[in-house]
């Protein structure tokens, strides 16, 4: 009996309950087939499918981000003006536009156009689908959700780079050009099924509406949205610097980094809904917040371990490190969301969720540089500053939060909208 409902719990814990939550979750799934087939592709498919030297891609991508920094706030906003279901739907139709020019784009200019296109509509985008998640459904389902959500998005991704597997082998340009035209397809479905969820009733805006920028003069969400965004420093540490650790400063196979992707992949669809509990209040999520930061803190002091060790026992430290960030990525995650969803106010939502993401943004732009001087080309002695931050930032996150949650809002005057969607 005891087994048979830990399976049950299992299984609850990855197939999301019937209704709008399970649709959200569907959606996420097939949407990240073709992003999951995109990220696994694109860099072979810009080099062999386009002639694009490396330094070319590298750099397009890197204004592409500039964009997508500078758009997040402003873009963000239109989800308020506009509502989160239409902006979402605008923007996978833009995005199936954009792939399918793709085989079309001659040089580094086209390259250049269609990149920043697609980063200002995930600018966009991005928020919308947030902010139709915490929208759509009451408060204390929130946070269950977006963690079904993103449990089913690593079920896509894995599927789309299992088909950019079977594209590589191939290894042709025709079938380089139908791999994106597949991801368009992919996002043209999407669309389609985001227009058949529920409609939302119109968000009451505030009777003076406020600079799409004004949020940026609240000091104490922009301190929590740059914490927050430190913590989003546990995929740079994942998918960039521990690599290269494993590379330089251990005996381990090459191939166990693959094999700690899979496992990342493995540990969030199992259980990234159940660490999600708690953190659907604001305090909640400070808490889980303040747990990431001090699990990534372990990860930093186990990590340079396995630079001392040999044979299995790297490994086995390598493992034990790697388990360690997930579960502060699982959450740290929850965490996120479950200020997204408590913090802003319901008139402008769009507008503070795009602030949040600014955390995550500068996060993007000085922790790949700043981590790999600090954990890689220092020989190890760089992972105890590095563990002191990540220290400051689990300390400063939860008196950040509550100072937020003391302080008022911008356009706080908006009802939160009633939960009942429009068939």
């Amino acid at each position: 009996m005891g087994t048979r409902e830990t399976i049950r719990t299992a299984v609850r814990d990855v197939v999301p309950p019937a209704g709008l939550t399970r649709a959200l979750a569907v959606q996420a799934m097939v949407y990240a087939v073709g992003s999951g087939l995109f990220h696994a592709g694109s860099a072979v498919f810009f080099t062999r499918a386009l002639g694009l030297s490396a330094a070319q891609v590298g750099l397009g991508l890197s204004i592409a981000a500039g964009v997508s920094l500078l758009g997040t706030v402003p873009l963000g906003g239109l989800t308020d003006r506009y509502g989160p279901q239409r902006v979402w739907v605008v923007g996978l139709v833009l995005d199936a536009a954009l792939f399918a020019t793709y085989p079309f784009v001659g040089g580094f200019a086209g390259f250049l156009a269609v990149v920043v296109a697609l980063a200002a509509v995930e600018a966009a985008s991005g928020v919308a689908v947030q902010v139709y998640s915490i929208n759509a459904l009451p408060p204390d389902e929130r946070v269950t959700a977006m963690a079904y959500q993103r449990s089913s998005l690593n079920v896509g991704f894995g599927l789309g780079a299992v088909i950019s597997g079977l594209v590589l082998a191939v290894d042709t340009i025709e079938a380089y050009r139908g791999m994106v035209w597949f991801i368009s397809m992919v996002f043209l479905v999407t669309a389609l099924f985001v227009r058949r969820l529920p409609r939302l009733p119109q968000v009451v805006r505030p009777t003076e509406p406020m600079s799409r920028l004004a949020v940026l003069r609240d000091r104490p969400f922009m301190a929590v949205s740059l914490l927050s965004g430190l913590l989003t420093a546990h995929q740079t540490l994942y998918l960039t610097v521990m690599p290269l650790w494993i590379l330089t400063h251990t005996d381990a196979p090459k191939t166990i980094i693959a094999g700690l992707v899979l496992l990342n992949t493995v540990l969030i669809v199992l259980l990234q809904v159940r660490a999600s509990r708690g953190a659907d209040t604001a305090s909640g999520a400070a808490r889980a917040s303040r747990r990431g930061a001090l699990l990534i803190t372990l990860f930093c002091l186990v990590l340079p371990i396995s630079g001392l060790t040999r044979g299995a026992l790297t490994v086995v430290v390598l493992v034990a490190a790697a388990t360690v960030l997930i579960l502060a990525e699982l959450i740290e995650s929850a965490g996120a969301w479950g200020l997204t969803a408590t913090l802003p106010p319901a008139g402008q939502r769009g507008a503070y969720v795009g602030a949040f993401r600014l955390g995550s943004q500068v996060q993007y732009l000085i922790a790949p540089v700043g981590l790999t001087a600090l954990g890689v080309t220092t020989g190890g002695w760089g992972w105890l500053p590095t563990a002191a931050i990540f220290v400051l930032v689990g300390l400063a996150i939860a008196p950040a939060v509550a100072w937020a949650e003391r302080t008022p809002r911008l356009g706080a005057e908006a009802a939160e909208p009633a939960m009942t969607p429009v068939p």
